[in-house]
C-alpha cells in the first residue's frame, strides 16, 4: 500500500474518478459532469494504491491562503476498518501543513462523522443537506 499525490488527467486520476464514482455517486444515482472533473485540475489529488489498484482517495481544494477543503474521500466499503482512510487523512494533513495551510475543513456525511472525529475534526454549525444526504461542516487545526 502506498499513498501519493497524483496529477490530473493521468491514468491514476481516471482510476480515482472511477473509485469515487462507485463509492460516492452511483449509490445515490448521481454522476460527475465534465465541468466538475475539469474544475479539479488545480486541486491536490491524493490516492492510496495497492499494486496498480486505487483503493482510496481524497481531494484537497484551496479555500484561501490558510484553509484547504477535504473533498471526495473514498474507500470501498469492503476495505473499511483496515486503516486506509486514516492513512490517507494523515498523508493529506501533513501535505496541507507542509504547503502552509493552517486549517482543513470539509462537508462530512453524517454517517462518517465518527471517523472524522477520531481523526481530530470538530463539527461546526448545523446539519445541512448536500447530494440528498445529511452533512455537517467539520474542521481541524493543523
Amino acid at each position: 500500500m502506498s499513498i501519493k499525490q497524483i496529477d490530473h488527467g493521468t491514468a491514476a486520476y481516471l482510476k480515482m474518478v472511477n473509485l469515487r464514482d462507485n463509492v460516492l455517486r452511483k449509490p445515490l444515482g448521481l454522476t460527475y459532469s465534465h465541468d466538475e472533473l475539469v474544475a479539479e485540475k488545480d486541486d491536490i489529488l491524493i490516492v492510496c494504491t495497492d499494486d496498480d489498484d486505487v483503493i482510496g482517495c481524497c481531494i484537497l481544494t484551496q479555500i484561501n491562503n490558510e484553509t484547504v477543503r477535504l473533498r471526495q474521500m473514498a474507500v470501498p466499503n469492503n476495505l473499511h476498518g483496515k486503516g486506509i482512510g486514516a492513512s490517507i487523512m494523515n498523508f493529506a494533513e501533513k501535505l496541507a501543513k507542509n504547503k502552509g495551510y493552517i486549517y482543513i475543513t470539509m462537508h462530512a456525511r453524517d454517517n462518517a462523522i465518527g471517523f472524522y472525529e477520531k481523526c481530530g475534526y470538530k463539527i461546526k454549525g448545523q446539519q445541512f443537506t448536500e447530494v440528498n444526504l445529511p452533512h455537517h461542516e467539520m474542521e481541524k487545526v493543523l
